[in-house]
């Protein structure tokens, strides 16, 4: 595969990921009863567009597939049928095999053929319960496709300048047009479209109507032509879109034709039924793919090109408009100055997060250098050198200002991932038999990249666990006075430096006597004087499961281990609220970023050392007389009543400290999982942003180390693994009792 096809790929695979990810999301939302017409005319003109996608491509799984579910959703969009739940069923039924379809082009598996047919019966079963019919503008898509991937594929190669102007169709009769029947002036650039496709497509468009050719003679380069038709401009649009360059479609609406006009007629050949095809592959054949990517609209539109020279992808970023419910990237007739204007400051670009990375990277780099120069420029005379500090100051300001600028590219609104979860409760629910509303709250919420990658997991353990434990049958539901109808919420929001992402059910609650008796039968350190939260913190516990039937959903104790264990390395923290009989809610806390960390840097001897500071609850020096040393278990401290054990970093990292006497430095009280440990350090040095460096990538793992990162006098210091600190601390004390 060449460089530059290979590029036009990975467009293709992307953006139809993008559509199957829209047409999941429109299907849900779907009312049976009284479906929204713009949702049916979206989920159709994905399927379209996939479909013109493949077959250029040469993914003809993909387009027969895709051809099948077109002719279906046409029909329901234009109320030929009344839609079903077994529709939308299949509806989804069939974006699933779509996107392992599309996973197996890009390598990553392949589609089971049984499913694939029989996917395929169930939508043709579906639309041959009430007959089959086909539409003009239908016809007319077909065959235009058809031309333009079994033609094309041929004589793109070799395409010559066509006369366009001396083209015509014979007809055996012509077609009537009513007097209602709306005109469009069509151009197109025509330099590359070989004869027999350009004979086709007049032949195809006279059969939709009264067709004049308005071309100037011996201009062999843009074609212009006008149609009277019944069959709307977007369908005009989205047909020609797949076999002329979409950059230089122009559809406007016209007069009436006039009777007398001195131009050439094209008139049509006999009528031919119109013949289901699937676009066969394309071999070695090029493709452009031109994307426009407004506000909210992401759409595909691949073009076939002439193989011997790929031409560059382009980004079509103004000069460019799309009809209403139009699909596929296809600009339209060029728009007014101050149109081009809006559309140029609204659009984007794609750039691969391996640039977006590096940049971060420089700019990490930028801000350790400008530390490094404000901490020397903090030892010079500041009268002497004013115009050097205060040019440094500046340099701080615009430092800090682009750091937030660079990493605002890599945030990303959660609703990419909240947009998931309709599709699992549907499927869950209706397994377990339960009626359930999935609410989210907060969907613009804006996280980095890397977190909302690495988030779903976690979030579909907690809401699967929410719909097999926390929301009850709606016969049970009915019996305790609530509606029959269960709610799970998800919430995002901003709390200072981090991102707070709630899961909660309106459920039956956690169980206290139930979980403890599950952890004395499986040996757990438990008691009953302790907490409600260091009980529900209990169904965190490899294997630790309270479900009496093991099912497909869960109950093999598989799932909230590998939560907590993922939320942690992702440096953020869980904690859970339950009430028997009302629900429960489970928090997770993440920082907004994984490159930058707000932190509280100590010092201990000639070591410095980073705490997380969304871990630290006080600081304090302890009196003498609260300290304490308990056999074989290590020392405590008393805050306020209770005992927290103490964490020397020195004896860890075996250090000379400054201070060997607790009482005589200070004490750093962390909060991780609701355990709580005070750590002993010489001194605080103060609050820092800092950048976060690997240093298990630059170095190796060592243990109770999360990171590094570089001070501004150059020096490089450790970022402490806080929760791994507390609970080795914590385990060491329960072993030694």
């Amino acid at each position: 595969m060449s460089t530059d096809l290979e590029q036009f790929y990975e467009i293709f695979f992307e953006e139809a990921g993008e559509l199957l990810a829209e047409m999941e999301t429109r299907l849900l939302r779907l009312d049976i009863l009284s479906p929204d017409p713009e949702d049916l005319n979206a989920i159709f003109r994905v399927a379209h567009s996939i479909k013109g996608g493949a077959g250029t491509f040469g993914f003809t799984d993909m387009a027969e597939l895709t051809h099948v579910l077109e002719s279906l959703l046409d029909r329901l969009r234009r109320n030929e049928l009344e839609l079903r739940a077994e529709m939308v069923d299949a509806f989804l039924h069939a974006r699933d095999v779509l996107k392992h379809q599309l996973d197996g082009h890009k390598g990553n598996g392949s589609a089971d053929p049984a499913e694939v047919e029989a996917v395929n019966r169930k939508l043709k079963e579906l639309e041959r319960d009430t007959g089959s019919s086909h539409t003009p503008s239908e016809c007319l898509s077909e065959t235009i496709e058809s031309a333009s991937v079994e033609e094309s594929a041929s004589a793109v190669g070799a395409a010559v300048p066509v006369a366009v102007a001396e083209l015509s169709v014979a007809v055996a009769q012509p077609v009537s047009v009513p007097e209602n029947a709306a005109t469009y002036r069509i151009e197109f650039d025509c330099t590359n479209l070989a004869r027999p496709v350009m004979e086709k497509l007049l032949a195809d468009l006279s059969r939709q109507g009264q067709l004049k050719n308005l071309t100037e003679p011996g201009n062999e380069t843009v074609c212009t032509l006008q149609l009277s038709t019944q069959i709307s401009e977007e369908d005009v649009w989205e047909s020609l879109a797949f076999l002329v360059d979409p950059t230089s479609l122009s559809i406007e609406i016209a007069g009436k034709i006039a009777d007398d006009s001195p131009l050439a007629a094209v008139v049509p050949e006999p009528v031919i039924e119109c013949e289901q095809k699937h676009p066969p592959a394309i071999d070695q054949t090029a493709a452009t793919v031109v994307e426009v990517q407004e506000e909210k609209e992401e759409t595909i539109t691949p073009v076939l090109s002439n193989a011997a020279s790929p031409v560059p992808v382009s980004l079509v970023s103004s000069g460019a408009k799309q009809p209403a419910g139009a699909t596929a990237g296809a600009p339209r007739s060029k728009p007014s100055a101050e149109q081009s204007s809006a559309n140029s400051e609204s659009s984007s670009i794609r750039v691969s997060v391996e640039k977006v990375d590096q940049m971060i990277n420089l700019v990490g780099e930028l801000v350790i250098t400008q530390a490094m120069l404000a901490q020397t420029a903090s030892q010079i005379d500041p009268v002497i050198f004013e115009k050097l500090l205060n040019g440094l100051n500046q340099l701080e300001r615009n430092t800090r200002d682009l750091q937030e600028a660079v990493m605002s590219i890599r945030m990303m609104p959660i609703s990419f991932v909240f947009s998931r979860f309709p599709r699992v409760v549907r499927d869950v629910a209706s397994k377990l038999g339960k009626q359930v509303d999935l609410k989210t709250v907060g969907e613009g919420t804006e996280l980095d990249k890397g977190l909302i990658e690495k988030i779903t997991d976690p979030l579909t353990h907690l809401i699967r666990n929410s719909l097999d434990h926390g929301i009850e049958t709606p016969e049970k539901r009915r019996e305790l006075g609530k509606p029959a109808r269960g709610t799970i919420t998800l919430r995002a929001s901003h709390q200072g430096g981090s991102v707070i992402i709630e899961v909660a059910d309106d459920g039956g609650g956690l169980n206290r006597e139930k979980i403890l008796a599950k952890a004395q039968s499986r040996s757990l350190p438990v008691n009953e004087n302790m907490t409600d939260q260091e009980v529900w913190m209990l169904i965190f516990e490899a294997g630790f499961s309270t479900a009496d039937v093991v099912t497909d959903v869960s109950g093999r104790g598989v799932g909230m281990d590998v939560v907590k264990r993922n939320i942690e390395g992702l440096g953020g923290r869980v904690e859970i609220d339950s009430i028997t009989g009302q629900g429960t809610r489970i928090s997770i806390r993440l920082p907004l970023t994984l490159a930058i960390l707000d932190g509280l840097s100590v010092a201990v001897g000639d070591q410095m050392f980073i705490i997380p500071l969304t871990y630290i609850t006080e600081s304090l020096k302890p009196a003498a007389e609260d300290i304490r040393t308990i056999q074989g278990q290590g020392r405590v401290v008393q805050v306020r009543g209770e005992y927290l054990p103490v964490i020397a970093l020195h004896e860890i990292f075996n250090l000379e400290p400054t201070v060997k006497n607790i009482h005589e430095g200070i004490l750093v009280i962390l909060d991780a999982e609701g355990s709580k440990a005070a750590m002993f350090v010489d001194t605080l040095v103060g609050q820092h942003q800092v950048v976060i460096k690997s240093l298990e990538s630059n170095y190796r793992r060592v243990a109770g180390v999360s990171g590094a990162t570089i001070m501004g006098d150059g020096s490089v210091a450790l970022i402490l693994d806080a929760v791994g600190l507390v609970n080795v601390t914590k385990q060491r004390m329960i072993h030694a009792a």
